[in-house]
């Protein structure tokens, strides 16, 4: 018997989360969406180990299961074509913006990177465009990327409800930050917040398209990445929250205005800890303060260096929290910190 869980489109996430996090979610059919007489109700499949009840809805019998077609592995699009010593070498993973697939392919592959390229494509029909990744250089931390095979590297990515338009080639987009957005989306409803490194709209838009903030000002320098800015604040219709500013932060950011300050960059942070707790409102406020650190330095260094500007500028410092985001490299986190800065 195959089983489902019939929900409200509204609690379709909420219960497919918690299937995924209980380990009982079905991977072999599809969430589908049917018409009964009573409403428009999502079918989420579970597996036996679901029980008879999930939040509030029974575990029932699902008729006529729609079953997802198999993928082929990139290494069983790619037998034949390469030899079994290349095989070892090949991509263990990529990841998707938009419509577009990103993936690091090694040296040793470069004569294949045309023939993996075609893989993933077919691996992805939803996919237009396949771009390979060297990394990150420069001051405005862009991505060094090549365009394989495809139309073009610009896409729009969707997440938690807003819509990022970028050039994968040319602009950053993290996928490992997505806890921290979302967290981010939830905060400053009402406030005035600054947002020290923009970028396209990282933490801006998310915030406000679902926090509302009274006003945003995102600061952004690189002018490639200040365009998409610009652009993205027109595709989520928050052109009465947010105002872009193009500049250097530490000379463009205001002084005394802020509730929150986000600074959401990573490198030479630090450097710019004054400017931003003068943003702050003279009575204080909130700072969101991130950093690249050594593992065994995470929970003291980055709250010295907060302390050590706020008492050059007369202030206090209390940290609320402070939070690993992701592995930056090895031995190294992204960490953030939050922190109230009072008189």
């Amino acid at each position: 018997m195959y089983r489902t869980i019939r929900v409200p489109p509204e609690k379709g996430e909420e219960i497919r989360e918690k299937a995924v996090a209980g380990n009982f979610l079905d991977p072999a059919r599809k969430i589908r969406k049917i018409q009964t007489s009573t409403g428009t109700f999502l079918e989420i499949p579970v597996t036996e180990a679901a029980g008879e009840i999930v939040g509030d809805f029974p575990v029932i019998k699902q008729e006529k299961p729609e079953f997802l077609e198999k993928t082929c592995s990139l290494k069983e699009y790619l037998s034949g074509t390469l030899t079994e010593a290349e095989m070892k070498h090949i991509p263990s993973g990529w990841h998707i913006l938009g419509d577009i697939i990103i993936v690091s392919i090694p040296e040793t592959l470069e004569s294949k990177k045309i023939q993996i390229a075609e893989a993933l494509l077919s691996m992805y029909p939803k996919c237009r465009s396949v771009v390979r990744d060297f990394g990150i250089e420069g001051k405005f931390r862009q991505p060094k990327r090549e365009l394989l095979l495809g139309s073009g590297a610009e896409t729009i990515h969707k997440e938690h409800g807003c819509f990022f338009k970028q050039d994968v080639t040319k602009v950053m987009y993290s996928k490992g930050n997505l806890e921290e957005r979302k967290r981010m989306s939830k905060l400053g409803q009402g406030e005035i917040v600054v947002d020290m490194f923009a970028g396209i709209g990282y933490f801006s838009i998310p915030m406000a398209v679902h926090a509302h903030p009274e006003k945003i000002i995102s600061i952004e320098i690189n002018p490639e990445s200040f365009a998409y800015l610009n652009e993205n604040i027109r595709l989520n219709q928050v052109e009465d929250i947010i105002t872009p500013i193009q500049g250097d932060c530490a000379e463009a950011a205001p002084e005394g205005e802020a509730d929150r300050v986000i600074m959401g960059y990573v490198g030479t942070t630090h450097h710019y800890l004054e400017p931003g707790i003068k943003a702050l409102k003279k009575s204080g406020g909130i700072l969101h303060y991130h950093e690249t650190v050594p593992e065994n330095l995470f929970r003291t260094r980055p709250e010295e260096r907060i302390k050590k500007a706020a008492r050059c500028l007369g202030k206090k410092v209390e940290v609320l929290a402070i939070r690993r985001i992701k592995k930056y490299s090895p031995g190294v986190l992204h960490v953030v910190v939050d922190a109230r800065i009072f008189e």
